[in-house]
């Protein structure tokens, strides 16, 4: 499949700044030329969420990470634009509540995992707890070392239960970041995404690199890959990220139920 050239090997150290976020390796062509195609993967995937929906037997988890714009919200929005809503369940994860500090750190991203039939979309996850947990040492080492075995004892746990997961990093570089955040300032429209808590993170840029290398060599397994997909231009991203979960929903090949017999049935005149 066309998508295991984003795929993170599982079992081994990854290398992020391998991966140029500016590549559009494998695209129909430039961003005019691949938004048929876009167009085509995403009436593709509203067919196939509908025969997953209609089935009722599985669930698809899709877990959206990434350095402050890198288009967690975008890909949202354009990849899923024709599914059914009734079948999607997006969660966005912020900083814990009051309430969810009172759990272990798993506790609110298990209540949010899909029911069978859902496709549920993560916007941030329970990742957040090897990244900015990482970063900012809320917790000491151990524990957030400990995290790893934990996440995937959890996803493990997930797919045997009949969840399929499917991961992916939003890879931008430095620069990009600064465009878009520039963006925002100038944009009277977009002023309203701006934090200014985001350049402060942003200077913190090597730690985050650093621990999402290790998160994604540390999570990778073959019960939940790893994707991490080039984003500075956000079209090649959408159409990646389809590509993929068009691939692994195929792959699942969800079917109608079998239809009782109706033969006997007539539709009566007011």
């Amino acid at each position: 499949m066309l998508g295991a050239q984003w795929l993170v090997p599982p079992g081994r150290p990854f290398d992020l700044a391998a991966i140029d976020p500016d590549s559009t390796r494998g695209a129909p062509g430039d961003e005019s030329a691949t938004k048929p195609a876009l167009d085509e993967l995403c009436d593709e995937l509203s067919s196939l969420q509908d025969r997953f929906w209609a089935e009722g037997e599985r669930a698809l988890l899709v877990v959206l990470q990434g350095m402050d714009t890198s288009g967690k919200d975008g890909t949202i929005r354009h990849v899923f634009r024709g599914v059914n809503p009734l079948g999607v369940r997006v969660t966005a994860f912020k900083a814990p509540s009051q309430e969810e500090r009172k759990h272990d750190f798993l506790w609110r991203a298990h209540r949010a995992v899909p029911a069978k039939g859902e496709m549920g979309l993560f916007n941030r996850s329970h990742y957040e707890d090897v990244l900015i947990v990482r970063v900012h040492a809320f917790v000491p080492e151990p524990v957030w070392r400990a995290r790893y075995d934990a996440i995937n004892d959890f996803e493990r746990h997930l797919a045997e239960e009949g969840t399929t997961i499917v991961k992916f990093w939003l890879h931008i570089s430095l620069e990009e970041q600064r465009r878009r955040l520039q963006a925002r300032l100038d944009d009277p429209a977009k002023r309203w995404k701006f934090n200014p808590e985001d350049l402060k993170e942003r200077k913190r840029w090597p730690e985050y690199q650093a621990a999402a290398e290790e998160m994604l060599g540390r999570t990778a397994t073959q019960e939940a890959p790893w994707y991490v997909v080039p984003a500075d231009h956000k079209w090649y991203r959408n159409w990646a990220v389809s590509r993929v979960l068009v691939d692994t929903l195929e792959a699942m090949d969800p079917a109608y139920p079998e239809p009782k017999d109706l033969d006997h049935y007539e539709i009566p005149d007011p």
